[in-house]
């Protein structure tokens, strides 16, 4: 089994090389920075919006227990199951259950990551249960054998002329190069599967404690219908997704349309507050929210990192990092790509075998800057490269460093060397591209600039005595 480090080098060097792609994602994310900032600007105050919205997610994370518990009560006061799961084995063996128990046969699935964090699907799958994904992009992705590229935009990495060859070799469709041809084809096969199944999955963006209620938001209606038409509904989500008011979503609602997708409001918000009620005429019979931990409560114990709870999985951080503009969502090989995923992932799923995300990053701050929620983003990739290092201390790097700081404390040595550097670099022909070569990892790709002739120093010096004459 190869590593996820080593997983990680080798598809990023394929991927950044493969530039036609690079410069289509790269592109469609262009596009989405200009209408993101078209409605940033339709705030009365985008800034004081993001330090609010902070603000709430500040007091739901660090009154978790309290706000889970009112959430808990008040769903099960509407018939709502309740159900928390401290692992994904928990999460899994619960759904599966209860599909065995209701002798469900097929299962329509609405968008969810956190059903691809604990990966669900293949579960299910193992066990006979067919599963559908309902989301246009993940079910493109679904039959493409792959998982989301960006937890937004499934399939946005995907040419019109690659999705219809898809379609047509997978259902068997006339191809196309209409993007709405290409959705109704989808329409058409999943209307089917809609009324077949027996059980409706759906995350949720939102978790109210005040109301016990949901709330999920999309753009194609499609969550609607996986939820309303079968008779059991089950919604996985993580227990970070707690906001503590109904009143709250005035300004998470827009706020995410905005950030995830440059839009007002995204096109469809529903609240679920419970199975179908005494008098209602739709609805699923059964309603079960399941609640998973997953390592979530341990980042919760870390008052330095806790704030990466706050995430409400907009991608605004993915959109505007350059690394994942260059090397794209599946490079990262895990659930959660991009700034916040190498945040969170180490504590997901071990920091040691994913201290590399932390390390692919130019820490711009560009991530921090566009998180509506102001997670701390790339100081905490940065505290995630120190913990490692700390964890795990490496003989010859800590070597390197104690040896740098030596050097940095001594002027006159720091001057001296900086001396030899033309030296070097004259011999440095010799050796370059060997592994002998210090600086391999630079010059495998571009040459390695000329050191200067004389120091900024020493020229600072001889502009001076030319002033005094």
């Amino acid at each position: 089994m190869i590593a996820p480090k080593s997983l990680f080098k080798r598809d990023a060097a394929i991927n950044a090389a493969d530039v036609p792609r690079r410069t289509f994602v790269r592109n469609a994310l262009h596009g989405y920075e200009v209408k993101r900032d078209l409605n940033k600007a339709k705030f009365q105050d985008w800034q004081s919006a993001r330090e609010t919205a902070s603000e709430i997610k500040f007091e739901g994370i660090n009154h978790l227990d309290k706000y889970l518990a009112e959430f808990a009560k008040n769903a099960e006061a509407r018939g709502t199951k309740v159900f928390f799961a401290s692992t994904p084995t928990q999460a899994r063996e619960y759904i599966i259950n209860l599909a065995r128990e209701k002798n469900v046969r097929s299962i329509i699935k609405s968008k969810t990551m956190t059903s691809e964090e604990i990966h669900l699907n293949d579960a299910l799958e193992k066990e006979g249960f067919g599963v559908v994904e309902s989301d246009l992009g993940e079910f493109i992705q679904q039959l493409r054998n792959e998982p989301p590229y960006h937890f937004v935009f499934p399939c946005m990495h995907l040419k019109r002329d690659e999705i219809s060859q898809l379609f047509h070799d997978k259902i068997g469709s006339a191809q196309t190069d209409s993007p709405e041809e290409l959705t109704m084809i989808a329409r058409r096969f999943l209307r089917e599967k809609y009324i077949q199944a027996d059980m409706g999955i759906s995350g949720a963006n939102f978790i109210v404690a005040e109301t016990g209620m949901i709330s999920v938001t999309e753009n194609e209606g499609n969550a609607r219908l996986t939820t309303s038409l079968p008779k059991i509904h089950v919604a996985l989500v993580g227990i970070e997704k707690i906001l503590p008011k109904l009143e709250d979503l005035s300004l998470f609602l827009p706020m995410l349309g905005t950030a995830g997708a440059g839009q007002l409001m995204t096109g469809y918000n529903t609240m679920f507050g419970g199975p179908r009620q005494p008098g209602e005429i739709d609805g699923p019979e059964e309603f079960h929210v399941v609640l998973i931990d997953n390592h979530r409560t341990e980042l919760l114990a870390d008052a330095e990192q806790r704030d990466a709870l706050h995430c409400i999985r907009c991608g605004a951080c993915l959109n505007v990092c350059p690394v994942f503009k260059n090397i794209g969502g599946h490079t990262y090989g895990t659930t959660y790509a991009g700034p916040v995923g190498s945040v969170i992932t180490p504590h997901l799923r071990g920091l040691q075998d994913w201290k590399h995300l932390s390390g692919a990053s130019s820490l711009c701050g560009a991530c921090t800057e566009a998180c509506p929620v102001k997670i701390d983003l790339h100081h905490h990739l940065l505290q995630n490269r120190r913990n490692a290092a700390a964890e795990k201390p490496v003989w010859w790097e800590k070597s390197l460093w104690i040896g740098f700081a030596i050097l940095m404390r001594q002027p006159t040595l720091y001057y001296w060397l900086t001396k030899t550097a033309p030296i070097a670099q004259f011999f440095h022909p010799l050796v370059k591209g060997s592994i002998l070569d210090p600086m391999q990892a630079w010059t495998r790709t571009r040459e390695f600039p000329m050191s200067a002739t004389t120091t900024f120093k020493d020229y600072w010096k001889q502009k001076k005595k030319q002033g005094a004459r």
